[in-house]
């Protein structure tokens, strides 16, 4: 399998994928990002700005996947949409697709998405993937449903080419409120990450306090997740961020996609595309 990522971030499609499969190449603008990048994935190129991609210069990929920006289609971005730049950068997906047609889109987005102008905002992304021959299937999982203590609610697309292995993914049934939920070490074996049943509220891309905090439950005190439970709570290996400050730290991680769920849903596309 060889893919295609866009808007890349720090790499959590690349971590929830197998290690057969071949990234030939990354779109993404972030400074702080693209640092991380490169010393984590030497061997990829990185094609920047969206925008600027010329999609006849791409090799070849199986695959285009991407957590395309969100802040558009959420209440704290005002969910102007389509009429936010970057809200349009969905149409830089299109403009990709309509070239190279890989067997398998594999987007993901804030729940808000659906919600958004009425749900006319996601009947279009439906309607132009259809439009360019893609079958689509989606699903809104939440992360604490896969192995780790965060309420994290996101949309996840798949469109399949027509003509091609469709891999049935959604309905997803297992995501049901009798899965166990994992609790994992935030910090040290006292604490446990506050909210309800022990599951953190969504960690933002910015850090507020009093918002994401932890609970020492023997001296009834709180105090702010760090970055490195940050990391943890979105399945990222130890540190991954480490070398930046901690203000950059919480916005890589808190606009990265969970890893645990990009795992889960690859063994089905891989199952049925490779």
């Amino acid at each position: 399998m060889k893919y295609f990522s866009m808007f890349t971030g720090i790499g959590g499609f690349e971590l929830g994928f197998p290690d057969a499969w071949e990234c030939i190449g990354f779109s993404e603008i972030d400074k702080h990002c693209n640092k991380l990048l490169h010393d984590k994935f030497k061997e990829v190129m990185n094609y920047g700005d969206a925008t600027k991609i010329k999609p006849d210069e791409l090799p070849d990929f199986d695959m285009l996947c991407g957590g395309f920006p969100c802040q558009a289609f959420t209440i704290a971005g005002e969910r102007k949409g389509f009429e936010d730049t970057r809200g349009t950068l969905f149409f830089e997906i299109e403009r990709i697709l309509a070239v190279k047609r890989p067997k398998i889109v594999f987007l993901e987005n804030v729940k808000g998405l659906l919600s958004h102008e009425k749900g006319q905002t996601f009947r279009i992304i439906l309607q132009r993937l259809e439009s360019l021959g893609y079958n689509t299937q989606w699903m809104v999982l939440n992360s604490k449903f896969f192995g780790v203590p965060q309420n994290r609610e996101r949309v996840f697309i798949i469109g399949s080419l027509r003509g091609e292995p469709r891999p049935e993914i959604f309905p997803y049934k297992g995501s049901n409120k009798n899965n166990k939920i994992k609790t994992i070490n935030c910090g040290f074996h006292r604490y446990r990450t506050y909210g309800v049943d022990g599951v953190s509220p969504t960690l933002l891309h910015y850090h507020r306090a009093g918002y994401s905090v932890i609970k020492i439950e023997y001296e009834n005190k709180i105090r702010n997740l760090t970055p490195l439970e940050y990391e943890r709570l979105q399945g990222f290996p130890n540190n991954w961020t480490k070398g930046f400050d901690d203000i950059t730290r919480y916005e890589m991680v808190g606009n990265a996609v969970t890893i645990p769920i990009i795992k889960h849903i690859s063994t089905f596309i891989g199952g049925e595309t490779c």
